[in-house]
């Protein structure tokens, strides 16, 4: 597992979901830029429900700093080309001002 802090812009709207055993969870896609400039996905998602109200908040667009463990992932485009991609399940957000309490 990789601790990291991931900034970006949001890719649509929060969604929440309810799992199985009734938990409810936020999953959300983040759109990050790497060393060289180039967009990266980062798929991430909240168990915590305090948290997870607080991202439930955004809307595509907004600008986030989200904390919380790494994974690496690669993915296939429409021409096949290996993209980098990240799955992360967030553990705090880091807020600005303009960010909602």
């Amino acid at each position: 597992m990789i601790d990291g802090l991931v900034a970006g812009t949001l890719v649509d709207d929060p969604q929440e979901r309810r799992g199985k055993s009734d938990s409810i969870y936020v999953l959300l896609k983040l759109r990050a830029l790497n060393a060289e400039g180039e967009p990266i996905v980062v798929n991430v998602i909240a168990f915590d429900a305090e948290l997870g109200a607080i991202l439930m908040e955004l809307r595509d667009g907004d600008a986030v700093a989200l904390t919380g463990s790494l994974t690496p992932k690669v993915w296939s485009d429409k021409q096949g080309n290996a993209r980098a991609a990240l799955d992360m399940v967030a553990s705090r957000l880091l807020r600005g001002p303009e960010l909602p309490r």
